[in-house]
């Protein structure tokens, strides 16, 4: 198909352009609390986006242990594989029901959504690694695993 008028179809090349552009910008100050979506394991509300998989992630997530009791807190840690990273997503999920599930306590930069017990990046400045501690329910036990985006 060839174009008739040029002007118009620059026009619509760079309108386009700048759509594109616009759409695929992420969020500078970390996720919002309608980033959650509890009908799927770990899948953002980002449009037709979708959680990577661990070998496409920018970082790896390390916690210092899985099983928790009542209270019980845990150590994660996200490392950058071989760069740095800007932002992330970290969730805490139960092992047997896939609930999102716990309490984290925000630290310098980041912010907490306590929706779907997550934290997330609070600025776009390049990360070579984060640590978070997640405390888990008073009236629980059990597995519990992290995800990221």
């Amino acid at each position: 198909m060839r174009c008739q008028n040029r002007s118009f179809c620059a026009l619509i090349v760079v309108g386009c352009t700048l759509l594109f552009i616009g759409t695929s910008e992420s969020f500078p100050d970390g996720a919002p609390a309608d980033t959650c979506v509890k009908s799927r394991t770990n899948e953002p509300h980002h449009g037709a986006a979708r959680s990577q998989s661990q070998a496409t992630l920018p970082y790896q997530v390390m916690a210092s242990g899985n099983v928790y009791g009542p209270g019980t807190q845990i150590q994660v840690t996200i490392h950058g594989h071989q760069d740095v990273f800007r932002g992330f997503f970290l969730q805490a999920r139960d092992a047997q029901t896939n609930e999102w599930i716990g309490s984290w306590y925000e630290t310098p930069n980041t912010k907490t959504i306590p929706e779907c017990s997550s934290v997330t990046h609070a600025d776009n400045r390049d990360k070579e690694q984060a640590t978070f501690v997640w405390q888990a329910p008073k009236d629980r036990q059990g597995q519990v695993y992290f995800t990221a985006i």
